[in-house]
C-alpha cells in the first residue's frame, strides 16, 4: 500500500512539472515601462544635484543608484508636485536650511533681487497691547517717494487701527497684507499706555523699488565730523549711488564713519564686496571672503579655473557687466569702523563685517545678527547654450555656497556678536541720525570716550513681544546671492 502510495506521488509531481513546464514556455515577461519623469521634476533634482550645498548630506541626492535613468525616474515620478520635490530634497529645512526657495515665475526673483514691490513704503512692527490678543504697530523707517512718505508718516509713529478697525492676532494679515488701499489711525505713548490721537492717514500702495540708501548725513560731534549712512539693502541697482555717497564722505575727511545696518537683511555678495572696498581699501591682493560649495562644484572650480576661484578680494572699481559701465571705488582708507546692528542684521550685512574684521577695528554695536553666513544663486532650467527652457517656467534660489573670511571664521549660527550690546526703545525712536537715537548715541558716547554703560542700560527701553513685521510677508527679505555661476550643469 506504502509503495502504491509512494509510486502515485511520484505519478502526480511528473504530471505537475510537466503543467508546469507547459506554463513556464507560454509565460512572457513583461519589462516595466517607466514613464519619463517631467521637465520640471527633472530640472528640480539635477539643479540641486549639481549645484546645492548640501547635496552630499541628502540621500536622494546622493543615490549612486539614480545613475540608471529609470531608477531616477521612478523616484521623481513619486512627486505630481515640484514644489513637494524642491522641499524633499533641502538639508535640514526647519534648522540648516530655512532659506532655500523655489517659484513658478522668474518675475518674481527679478523683483526681489531688484528690490521691487507693491507696497505703501514703510516698514513696520507689530506688538502685543498688554495681555490682550489686540495689536499695535509701530514705524521703523519710512520708503523715500514712497506713498507712506507723501502721507507724512515717520519713523516712530504707532497706529492702532486700519479702516476703523482695531488691528488684532485675527484680523491684521487681511487689513495690512491683502489691501491695498487703507487707513492707519494713530496712536500716542503716554504714561505706558498706547491711546489714539484722532489722526488718521489714508494711502495707496504702488509698485516701486526701495532705496537701500536710506539716510545719508554728515553732522559734527564732539569735535569731531561723523559720516553716518543708513543702509537698508545690498541693491546693485544702487552701487554706484552708493560710491557717490562715500565719495562725499571721503571729500568731507570725516573723522569718524558710522555704518547703520540694524534693518539690513542682505542682498548682492558684489555689492558686499563693492561697500567693503569703499570702506577699506582697494587693494585687490588682499582676501575679503572664502567660498565653499558642494564636494563637485568646489572640485569642479579648482580644476578649471585654481584655488584662486574659491576666493574674493577687495577691488579697485564698480563693474557693472549689465550696462557696461565702471567706476573706480571711491575708499575711505579706515583703520576704524562703527556698524549698527540687530537681529535683522543678516547676509550680506553679516559677510560685510566678517570680511572687515581681520583688517579693521569694526566695533559692533546692537545685539547679536542673524546667522546666516550662506549665499543662493538662481537656477533655471538652461541648456548647454545658456538658453532658458521655454516650457519649464520654474526658478529655484537654493543655497549653494558659504563664506568664511581671510582667517576662516564662518558657521556663526547664533550670530554675530556685538563689542557693545544696545537695544532700540520702541517706545521713543528718535529720526535718524539724530545724536539722541538710541544707538547712535550709544556710539557716539563711544566716540568721545564718554561711559556707555547707562546709556546702553537707557537703550534697553520697553520690551515688546513681536507677533509679525512687515519683512514677514516680504518674500525672501534677509537673502544673500551670487551671480550665476555657469549656466551649464556641472556634471
Amino acid at each position: 500500500m506504502k509503495t502504491v502510495q509512494f509510486k502515485k506521488i511520484i505519478w502526480l509531481l511528473s504530471i505537475a512539472g510537466i503543467v508546469f513546464t507547459s506554463c513556464r514556455k507560454d509565460y512572457t515577461v513583461v519589462p516595466e515601462v517607466i514613464p519619463e519623469a517631467s521637465i520640471v521634476n527633472t530640472f528640480v533634482w539635477n539643479g540641486l544635484h549639481d549645484y546645492y550645498l548640501w547635496t552630499d548630506k541628502v540621500e536622494n541626492l546622493t543615490n549612486t543608484g539614480y545613475a540608471n535613468k529609470d531608477t531616477l525616474n521612478k523616484f521623481l515620478n513619486k512627486y505630481s508636485d515640484p514644489q513637494q520635490l524642491f522641499n524633499s530634497l533641502l538639508y535640514r529645512p526647519d534648522t540648516i536650511d530655512r532659506w532655500s526657495f523655489m517659484v513658478d515665475d522668474s518675475q518674481t526673483i527679478d523683483d526681489w533681487i531688484s528690490g521691487i514691490s507693491k507696497t505703501m513704503g514703510f516698514d513696520f512692527m507689530l506688538g502685543y497691547i498688554g495681555s490682550s490678543n489686540d495689536l499695535f504697530g509701530f514705524v521703523r523707517y519710512v520708503y523715500a517717494d514712497s506713498p507712506a512718505e507723501q502721507a507724512g508718516i515717520k519713523r516712530g509713529d504707532i497706529f492702532l487701527t486700519v479702516n476703523n478697525q482695531q488691528l488684532n492676532v485675527s484680523n491684521y494679515q487681511q487689513l495690512l497684507f491683502n489691501t491695498e488701499t487703507y487707513t492707519l489711525g494713530l496712536a500716542t505713548f503716554a504714561n505706558n499706555t498706547i491711546s489714539p490721537n484722532g489722526k488718521t492717514v489714508t494711502m495707496t500702495a504702488i509698485e516701486m523699488q526701495e532705496n537701500p540708501i536710506n539716510k545719508d548725513t554728515i553732522f559734527t560731534y564732539n569735535n569731531q565730523k561723523i559720516g553716518y549712512l543708513v543702509y537698508n539693502g545690498f541693491n546693485a541697482d544702487f552701487d554706484f549711488q552708493l560710491n557717490d555717497v562715500i565719495k562725499t564722505f571721503k571729500d568731507a575727511n570725516i573723522d569718524q564713519m558710522v555704518l547703520d545696518l540694524r534693518y539690513n537683511g542682505g542682498g548682492s555678495v558684489q555689492s558686499s564686496i563693492y561697500l567693503a572696498s569703499m570702506l577699506y581699501g582697494t587693494d585687490v591682493t588682499k582676501i575679503f571672503a572664502k567660498a565653499q560649495y558642494n564636494s563637485g562644484l568646489q572640485a569642479y572650480f579648482v580644476q578649471e579655473y585654481g584655488q584662486a576661484a574659491l576666493t574674493d578680494k577687495f577691488v579697485s572699481k564698480i563693474d557693472a557687466t549689465d550696462t557696461h559701465a565702471e567706476a573706480a571705488i571711491n575708499s575711505l582708507n579706515l583703520s576704524k569702523i562703527y556698524i549698527i546692528v540687530s537681529d535683522y542684521t543678516a547676509s550680506a550685512s553679516e559677510l560685510l563685517i566678517n570680511g572687515l574684521r581681520p583688517y579693521m577695528n569694526v566695533v559692533v554695536v546692537g545685539i547679536n545678527t542673524e546667522g546666516k553666513y550662506t549665499g543662493s544663486m538662481t537656477i533655471q532650467d538652461w541648456d548647454d547654450q545658456g538658453n532658458v527652457n521655454p516650457n519649464d517656467p520654474w526658478v529655484m534660489q537654493p543655497i549653494v555656497v558659504k563664506f568664511a573670511n581671510s582667517q576662516g571664521v564662518t558657521d556663526f549660527v547664533e550670530g554675530l556678536t556685538p563689542n557693545i550690546t544696545a537695544k532700540e526703545n520702541y517706545k521713543n525712536l528718535k529720526p535718524f541720525g539724530d545724536p539722541n537715537e538710541d544707538l547712535l548715541s550709544v556710539v557716539l558716547a563711544d566716540i568721545s570716550g564718554e561711559p556707555v554703560l547707562a546709556k546702553t542700560l537707557k537703550s534697553a527701553g520697553i520690551q515688546i513681544t513681536k507677533v509679525a513685521d512687515s519683512r514677514d510677508f516680504k518674500p525672501h527679505s534677509n537673502e544673500m546671492y551670487i551671480n550665476p555661476l555657469n549656466k551649464k550643469a556641472i556634471q
